[in-house]
C-alpha cells in the first residue's frame, strides 16, 4: 500500500513539474491597443522573418536619422509594455532616434510556440538587425540597444556577438538565469525555489533551448554598456550585476553601472527624469 501511494505521489509530482515547465516556456501574450501613433509618431507595421523561419511582428518608426535604437522587452511582455517600453520609446523618439520595436518569439503578435528566455531570442534580434540593414541601410549606420530583463540578456549577448551593434543599455539583466528562474517561481507562482531544479530540464526539453548565463559574457563585451540594477529587485540581485561589472571593466573602459532603489525594471518609473538623462547622454556619447 505504501509503495502504491509513493508511486502515485511520484506520478502526480512529475505531472505537476511538467505543467509548471510548460507554463514557464509558454507565457501569456501581452497585446494592447496603443501604437506609436498614440505617442505622436507615424509608424509602419513590419514583419521580420527569423533565420529559423518565424515571423516576428514589429513597428518601424523612421525619423530620418542614421541612428536607430532597438528596445527589447522582457519575459512575458511585448512591445506593448506600458511600464518601460512605451516610456522608453517616447524618450528615444522625442530625441530624434529611429526606433525598431518588435515582439520576441512566443510573445505579443510574433510567431513561435515557446520562449527560450534569452537563447534563441538572440536569433530574433540578429534577424531584426538584418531586416533593418536590408530595408533601411541608410538609417542603420549606427545601431544601439536598450533591453529590459530578458531583453537585457540579449543586449549583452549581442554586444559580444554582433559587430553591427555599437552600444547597449541593459536594465535588470539576470546574470545567473538559474538563480533568477528559481526566484521567479517563488515570486510569481508562490512555489518553493528548490522546485526549479526539477522544472528546469523539462523547460529545456519543451522549448528546445538552452540556459544562457550572461555572466559568461563578462570577459567578451568590449563595447559601451550601461548596466542598471535595482536594490529592491526580487529577481536579480545587485551583487550579481556588480560581479559582471567588476569583471567586464577589466577589459571594457566604457562599461557603467547605475544602482537605484527600484524593483525589477522599474527604475524608469521611480526616477524617470534621471533615467531619461542617463540613457540619452549614454547614446549621445556612444551612438
Amino acid at each position: 500500500m505504501i509503495i502504491k501511494i509513493l508511486i502515485l505521489f511520484l506520478i502526480l509530482f512529475f505531472l505537476f513539474v511538467v505543467f509548471v515547465a510548460y507554463k514557464m516556456v509558454k507565457p501569456p501574450r501581452e497585446i494592447k491597443g496603443w501604437t506609436p501613433k498614440d505617442l505622436g509618431y507615424d509608424y509602419e507595421e513590419v514583419t521580420i522573418q527569423t533565420k529559423d523561419g518565424l515571423n516576428l511582428h514589429g513597428w518601424w518608426i523612421d525619423q530620418g536619422n542614421e541612428k536607430t535604437v532597438i528596445p527589447l522587452h522582457g519575459y512575458t511582455s511585448s512591445k506593448w509594455n506600458d511600464l518601460y517600453i512605451k516610456p522608453t520609446m517616447e524618450i528615444l523618439l522625442n530625441a530624434g532616434y529611429n526606433v525598431l520595436a518588435f515582439d520576441f518569439r512566443a510573445h505579443g503578435k510574433s510567431e513561435g510556440k515557446y520562449t527560450t528566455v534569452g537563447d534563441k531570442e538572440l536569433i530574433d534580434l540578429i534577424s531584426a538587425i538584418d531586416w533593418l540593414k536590408e530595408n533601411h541601410p541608410e538609417k542603420a549606420k549606427k545601431i544601439g540597444l536598450i533591453g529590459f530583463s530578458m531583453g537585457a540578456m540579449v543586449t549583452i549577448r549581442a554586444l559580444a556577438e554582433d559587430e553591427r551593434v555599437c552600444c547597449g543599455v541593459a536594465d535588470s539583466p539576470p546574470m545567473h538565469l538559474d538563480k533568477t528562474g528559481a526566484r521567479g517561481l517563488k515570486y510569481f507562482a508562490k512555489l518553493p525555489e528548490w522546485l526549479y531544479i526539477f522544472v528546469k530540464p523539462f523547460t529545456l526539453i519543451i522549448s528546445g533551448g538552452k540556459v544562457v548565463h550572461p555572466l559568461e559574457y563578462a570577459d567578451k563585451v568590449k563595447k559601451p554598456l550601461l548596466l542598471i540594477a535595482g536594490k529592491k529587485d526580487p529577481l536579480v540581485k545587485v551583487e550579481e550585476i556588480q560581479e559582471f561589472y567588476e569583471r567586464n571593466k577589466k577589459i571594457n573602459p566604457n562599461v557603467e553601472l547605475w544602482v537605484t532603489e527600484a524593483p525589477h525594471v522599474r527604475t524608469i518609473l521611480i526616477a524617470k527624469d534621471e533615467y531619461k538623462k542617463r540613457i540619452l547622454e549614454f547614446f549621445e556619447r556612444h551612438l
